[in-house]
């Protein structure tokens, strides 16, 4: 199982650890830069009292000593460095080596050298051990309280970075869900800021250029309903039943109904679409449908209701968009089409190869269909209708073959429509129900 890291937990850590090294090796170092500084002071305070030796002509100051007894071995045959590594060290100008000699109550430097009768010349300070155990000491706690500081630091900027992204994030999947207003927080001059306004700049782009594509495609499909009328109109007095006269009446029978279906695609873009909601029985709005695609074409369409029930909706958008994916099913699936009502949920389920993978990953997309014809507006108009009434349409492919469309009413709020007494002329759902509780079998 791949797990998570957040970006918090990754800046936090990385603070943690590169302070932790720090202190680390500032409990390593100081020590050794110590050490170092007592042998060099150990050191002058020698060379200061051989030189005071010599000038009094052998008279012993200042600490110096002339062949000590206690002397530690490995001085013992300077000038040749014994075999103590580290602990001894030699001055190369002076002939001289300074050692450290490791004790229960301390530490004692030694510096020693051959003077010019060949005699040892040694000088010795001792540094107790506390003192030496409490600087350590208190190094160390000062470079863990500032490691656990820099931590404590780290983490507050990483968790203030992590919520502007967060925010961030949140706008910008509001734009990808079609909410063009949405803009990202735009505050300091810092990288955040710079991709924020990038990102709201690419939005306001973004929004300018669907909204232009909107008007010229609504102010088209208004500009055609007068031509397609009067289409429409002259086709009515055709006489005969001849092949080309058949063709003429389709396809303008096929352009007005392109044409409607593009200006309610761009009334459910611009917010102009509202719900009329009414309890209804979902297993009625399915008979509906079925008989409604069946009075058009044959095809072999059932209904099966597994659990009826009554939901409040809208069921004239409801039956646009069950009849919008019956359809899809005949024109890109196969036959038999099966509209189950179980609860809720409204199922077609068709024979065919299967929705695309595209699809089922990112929902319909207009002006994209399946090969065999259309502009795949019909699963679009489904989808913007089942926004306005708030129900949720799912799409997936079953082991067993063919594809299912699920429309679940009640899933989400809804853009309610006008008061009753504003209604349509058939009631608030604007039409007369054809027929109580269950329809019976067609």
């Amino acid at each position: 199982m791949r797990v998570r890291i957040g970006l918090r937990f990754k800046i936090g850590m990385t603070i943690a650890a590169t302070a932790a090294v720090s202190a680390t090796l500032t409990g390593a170092f100081v020590p050794q830069i110590i050490q170092d500084d007592r042998r060099a002071s150990v050191f002058a305070e020698y060379q200061e009292a051989v030189g005071q030796y010599r000038a009094s002509g052998g008279r012993t100051t200042a600490g110096l000593e002339v062949g000590p007894a206690e002397v530690p071995q490995p001085l013992r045959g300077h000038p040749v460095p014994g075999g103590e590594g580290s602990a001894m060290l030699m001055d190369a100008d002076f002939g001289s080596v300074t050692y450290l000699e490791e004790e229960e109550t301390g530490t004692t430097v030694w510096a020693a050298g051959r003077g010019d009768d060949g005699r040892l010349l040694t000088l010795r300070r001792h540094f107790p051990q506390t003192l030496f155990e409490d600087l350590e000491r208190t190094t160390r706690i000062a470079a863990g309280i500032g490691a656990l500081g820099a931590s404590v630091v780290g983490v507050a900027l990483a968790a203030s970075m992590v919520r502007r992204l967060r925010r961030s994030a949140r706008q910008a999947s509001r734009i990808k869900d079609g909410d063009l207003q949405a803009r990202l927080p735009h505050r300091g001059w810092d990288e955040i800021a710079q991709l924020a306004a990038a990102v709201n700049a690419m939005a306001e782009a973004l929004a300018a250029r669907i909204e232009a594509e909107r008007a010229v495609t609504a102010n088209i499909a208004h500009e055609l309903r007068t031509p397609v009328a009067g289409l429409l109109a002259a086709t009515g007095l055709l006489t005969g039943d001849d092949r080309p006269t058949e063709m003429v009446r389709e396809s303008s029978l096929r352009l007005r109904d392109l044409m409607e279906d593009v200006l309610e695609v761009s009334r459910i873009d611009n917010g102009g679409e509202r719900a009329e909601l009414r309890e209804v029985e979902l297993a009625d709005v399915a008979w509906r449908v079925v008989a409604g695609v069946r009075a058009d074409r044959q095809a072999e369409l059932t209904v099966e209701v597994v659990h009826g029930t009554v939901q409040e909706t809208d069921p004239r958008r409801l039956e646009r968009i069950l009849t919008n994916l019956v359809t899809n099913a005949l024109r890109h699936g196969a036959e038999p089409v099966v509209v189950e009502v179980e609860g809720p949920e409204l199922r077609v389920r068709d024979g065919g190869p299967g929705f695309p993978p595209e699809l089922i990953a990112h929902g319909p997309q207009r002006f994209r269909t399946g090969g065999k014809g259309g502009l795949g507006l019909g699963l679009v108009i489904a989808t913007g209708q089942a926004g306005v009434i708030g129900a949720r349409l799912s799409w997936h492919n079953p082991p067993e073959g063919g594809a299912v469309a699920t429309v679940t009413v009640g899933e989400g709020p809804v853009r309610p429509g006008p008061a009753p007494d504003q209604a349509g002329p058939h009631g608030p759902g604007g039409f007369s129900r054809a027929c109580p509780n269950f329809c019976p079998p067609i």
